[in-house]
């Protein structure tokens, strides 16, 4: 349930209303409660990444994949410390962005990352629209049709922006359904594999060397960006100093143990060569032997219900982030205009670039790039973070192993993923260069419309 003002806030009768109160006949303020927010949020984590994970990380990490979930959610919990803290000292729209703007001030490092934070949400939200294609095409068409799968990708970009033109709190009530529905065929489908495992495929005898399992975490790290997306329902909760911190806690709890549940109930089911060579239905063939074909459909259903939900809480921030900077000048002011008074700018320019990314590109060649840029995001923010750490009462030593452990990440995923897809590396220095023009321009347009204005006094 959502949470409403209750009818004294509003003042005695006959008096003028409190201030922050809706004024006489005009709708309750809603807000959005701590379930609601970490929901958001779960529903950005638990998308199309377990899906297409685990073969990729098996190759790497072997059995152990399930202790590089570990050390992944443990990454997160560090970054989700720092969020945590940051939130409640200054709660706003514009999110992660103003922690990074606290630290580092309103110039060009906090426009920067601004413009990388979009675009990054842009890729992210655009790959997990064509995973959602993926598994419509095959379920409605029988074959994965490169012509098809474009077109449900551009349906449930243009399907979640309409959900989020209408507000947050029909955001947050699909994100409940969704999230539910997704945790609820999860935990049957971990309970289900678990009971039937063999434990001799999970022995330790069998993992590869730690440094290997240490790489596969630039893997299974990807699993828990969308915890992030958190910081942005800020301006939608009724305390959010209070709630924040439990939002962010509780989704990146809820993750961890779904993703180690799954982990250790796909590889203690099928051989590590199985399930590499199953890809991204590896978790539809370990349902199988328990659940027969009717596992595979359900897995297929969870996928559409995961996609989609990570669709539409990757949408979620653009409002809010674009009026937000353009409040602070880091956007230009078109960003955070309506459209009709209701559909922001922002948003609908991040869905209209989902869509082009969704059916222009081949998205699978630049999919590690919203990785490589969110895990330099996070990394900048908590050093931000460390510059105010006095305002936050953070603890300046979890501070500084949080900035670390997101470098070494970072650095790990370079080398080991990164180094291989030369196609990769192109278009993550064009999406810098892109950011960072963006900057530039607007920056220098705006103080050229300054000048007249200052002449005239």
């Amino acid at each position: 349930m959502s949470e409403q003002l209750p009818p004294s806030e509003s003042g005695p009768a006959g008096s003028a209303p409190a201030a922050g109160a809706p004024a006489a006949g005009a709708p309750p303020v809603t807000h959005l409660n701590v379930r609601q927010a970490a929901f958001i949020g779960v529903g950005a984590m638990v998308g199309a990444g377990i899906f297409a994970l685990l073969g990729a990380a098996g190759a790497v990490a072997g059995a152990a994949v399930w202790v590089s979930f570990l050390i992944a959610g443990a990454i997160g919990g560090l970054q989700g410390y720092s969020f945590a803290k940051l939130g409640a000292r200054y709660p706003s729209a514009g999110g992660l962005l103003e922690y990074v703007a606290k630290g580092f001030g309103d110039g060009h490092t906090t426009g920067v990352t601004a413009w990388l934070t979009y675009w990054a949400n842009a890729i992210v939200t655009a790959m997990v629209a064509v995973s959602f294609g993926s598994y419509a095409s095959s379920m409605l068409t029988g074959e994965e049709s490169a012509v098809w799968i474009k077109v449900f990708a551009a349906l449930i970009i243009i399907i979640m922006t309409a959900v989020n033109i209408v507000g947050s709190q029909l955001v947050a009530n699909a994100q409940t359904v969704i999230v539910y529905v997704v945790l609820g065929i999860l935990t049957l489908f971990a309970v289900v594999t678990l009971v039937n495992m063999n434990p001799h495929l999970l022995a330790p005898s069998g993992y590869p060397p730690l440094k290997d399992i240490i790489s596969s975490v630039a893997l299974t790290f990807f699993a828990f960006l969308g915890f992030g997306i958190i910081t942005f329902t800020a301006k939608d909760l009724a305390n959010p100093s209070r709630q924040l911190p439990r939002a962010m806690y509780l989704a990146l709890g809820i993750a961890t143990v779904i993703y180690v549940a799954i982990a250790l109930g796909v590889f203690g089911t099928l051989t590590v060569e199985k399930v590499i060579a199953s890809g991204g239905t590896a978790l539809a063939v370990a349902a199988e032997p328990a659940l027969g074909k009717a596992g595979y459909w359900l897995m297929s259903v969870t996928a559409l219900f995961a996609t989609a939900g990570a669709t539409n809480a990757g949408l979620y921030p653009a409002p809010g982030l674009s009026e937000r900077l353009a409040e602070t000048g880091q956007f230009p002011p078109l960003m955070a205009r309506k459209l009709g008074g209701r559909a922001s700018n922002g948003l609908l320019i991040q869905a209209a670039v989902c869509v082009v990314l969704a059916v222009v590109f081949k998205l699978d060649a630049i999919a590690s790039i919203g990785s490589a840029v969110a895990l330099l995001i996070f990394t900048f923010i908590t050093a931000a973070h460390f510059r105010v750490r006095g305002e936050t009462g953070a603890n300046a030593a979890i501070l500084v192993v949080a900035i670390a452990a997101a470098a070494v990440v970072l650095v790990t995923f370079i080398f080991t993923t990164l180094i291989h897809e030369p196609a990769s590396i192109i278009t993550l220095l064009g999406v810098f260069v892109l950011s960072i023009g963006l900057d530039l321009g607007w920056k220098r347009a705006r103080a050229r419309g300054h000048k007249p204005a200052q002449a005239a006094h």
